[in-house]
């Protein structure tokens, strides 16, 4: 079951797995005192509370009924583009089509808004879920490098899937 985030226990549920989940993923990928930057930064409870403010959509997962992965969406309708903000599922979890079923969840509604592109970025060194999203249609469009702060980048691709 999928199901929006709007309350606040939602929202400490999400903010209790995106630092379960960022720590099992990224570790080994940018370090963990990145890791802890960026889950304080962009998935503490502050952050997310302001996201949802500033029209960012989250959902949670369930498998079960238990809670093991979340969706966040930037819908952005003057250039007809839906974002993929976050995409994350439990270790746990994984090979259970669910990261499948929360990118078909987030087509469909691209497809019910007319949303024409969703996009995303992710680490370049993240090679499992870029071959993953390519095998989804994703196309990478280009290489960004953006400073979050603290002495910290984000070496990513952005990548695109067009929507009929």
């Amino acid at each position: 079951m999928i199901k929006q985030v709007i309350s606040i226990a939602d929202i400490k549920l999400t903010t209790q797995l995106a630092h379960k989940i960022w720590n099992q993923h990224y570790e080994p990928i940018i370090g963990q005192d990145q890791v802890n930057y960026m889950v304080d930064k962009f998935q503490s409870e502050s952050a997310i509370t302001k996201q949802l403010e500033d029209g960012y959509l989250y959902f949670l997962i369930e498998h079960q009924s238990k809670p093991c992965g979340y969706l966040a969406l930037v819908p952005n309708k003057s250039e007809n583009k839906l974002m993929i903000s976050k995409i994350y599922v439990d270790i746990d979890y994984r090979g259970l089509s669910l990261g499948t079923k929360l990118l078909e969840f987030t087509i469909k509604k691209a497809k019910t808004e007319s949303f024409k592109t969703i996009w995303l970025t992710v680490n370049k060194y993240n090679t499992n879920s870029i071959k993953w999203y390519e095998k989804k249609g994703f196309r990478i469009i280009k290489e960004i490098v953006m400073d979050i702060g603290n002495g910290y980048v984000m070496d990513d691709y952005l990548l695109e899937l067009l929507i009929n």
